[in-house]
Order: C-alpha cells, then structure tokens, then sequence
C-alpha cells in the first residue's frame, strides 16, 4: 500500500519546485512542466496558465469544440490528439495510451512545457497514470512534474562538427597552431557541462573534438610520413 505522506511530501516538493521556476522565467528544476486543462476551465483560468507559460510550449488538444474554445484562450496553435477525445466506455489500457501520447510529446524536448487539454473524465484518467505519486490540484488546472531526464546528445551533429573541426583547423594550421582551436572547443564544452540546460551541447563539442582528433590521425596515417600504415 502506498504511503500518503510520502506522496503528498513529493507533490508539495514539486509544486514547490515548480514555483521556483516560474519565478526565476528560466528552468531551474528537476522536473519537466505538464499542465493539463480541463474543458470546463473558465477563461480566468486558462488565462493564468498562458501567462506562466514558456515560449515554447507544446500544447496537446482534444479534438473537439470545447478544447477548441480553451485553446483559442491559450492564443497557442495546438497539436490535436485523437486519444484525447472523450470516449463513452473507456478500454483498459486506455490510462497507459494516453500517458504514452503525453510522454511521447514532452520526451522530445525535456524542458519544454506540455500543456495538455480535455475533458475532464480523460484528465482525471491521465493524471492517475502520468503523475500517481503527486495529488493532483483542485480546479480545472492541474499541474504535475515528470522527472527530467538529460537531452540526448546530437551524435550526428557532433561527429559533423568534428569533421569541420578538423578541416578548419588543418586549413589554418599556418596561422594558427593546430591545437588552438581543438582546445578551445574542449574549454567551451567543460563549461557547458556546468550550464543546467545546456549539457547536451557540451557533450556534443567534447565529442566534436574527438571526432577531430580522429580525422587527424586518419590524415596523417594515410600521408607520406606512414607510407605502409595500410
């Protein structure tokens, strides 16, 4: 059996670290911001939930004319789910889909706000799969945090960078000595790494730059200076 005050010392440790965000207009949290609307929200409500908003968030709506009216009040454009439709007899799974359909929305940028709009059986349904440890908010707004996990890195991005890297540098090599710009790559990933936020950026430069080193050692074992290196 689940221990109530655990979960509700986790909800009252994310609203909290929610509110924190918002006040600072940055992210500054462990977790990734879903606000679900109800359609029987009133305009004052949703008008507080476009305030607090990012600039960037996604916005996932029912199908529907009630959700239309909310959205048309969030002055966001909205990405129309079909599972988000009100549905008479709910199947089984029905709570796991519509995590999915979220989770699949917000995983493709942790640190951007999901707002999430339906009716009020389908939230209800959404909120015991998507955040079940945190007590849900009375009202027609709820807002829960999922544990925010690290962007992933641009691997091909990076290798491409590289690439770039090392062409450049070895262009340069009569001005600039070779490892100049290797280096200062490596010192702006380092401190990328310390940035909350940004670390995926840094991983891709350190990467770029092993990448470089890479293509250099190729060059250099296929030059005249190694003749049987193949």
């Amino acid at each position: 059996m689940s221990d109530p005050g655990r979960h509700g010392g986790e909800a009252t440790g994310v609203r909290e670290s929610l509110r924190a965000g918002r006040r600072y207009r940055q992210i500054v949290t462990d977790f990734q911001r879903i606000v679900v609307v109800s359609t029987h929200a009133e305009e004052a409500d949703v008008d507080r939930v476009r305030r607090d908003l990012g600039p960037a968030a996604t916005v996932l709506t029912a199908p529907t004319s009630e959700a239309k009216r909310v959205v048309v009040w969030l002055g966001r454009e909205a990405v129309p789910e079909v599972l988000l439709a009100p549905v008479r007899f709910p199947d089984v799974d029905r709570g796991h889909r519509l995590d999915d359909v979220v989770r699949r929305h917000a995983v493709e940028d942790r640190f951007r706000d999901v707002v999430v709009v339906a009716d009020p059986a389908t939230v209800t349904l959404l909120l015991r799969v998507l955040a079940p440890d945190q007590l849900p908010e009375a009202g027609p707004v709820s807002r829960v945090g999922l544990p925010r996990g690290p962007r992933p890195v641009p691997l091909g991005r990076a290798a491409l960078a590289g690439v770039v890297l090392a062409v450049v540098a070895m262009a340069l090599v009569a001005l600039v000595p070779l490892l100049v710009l290797p280096a200062l790559a490596t010192g702006a990933g380092l401190v990328l790494l310390a940035v909350p936020g940004q670390r995926h950026l840094g991983q891709a430069l350190l990467l770029a730059v092993v990448v470089a080193a890479g293509v250099w050692l190729l060059v250099v074992a296929g030059s005249a200076r190694f003749p049987g290196a193949w």
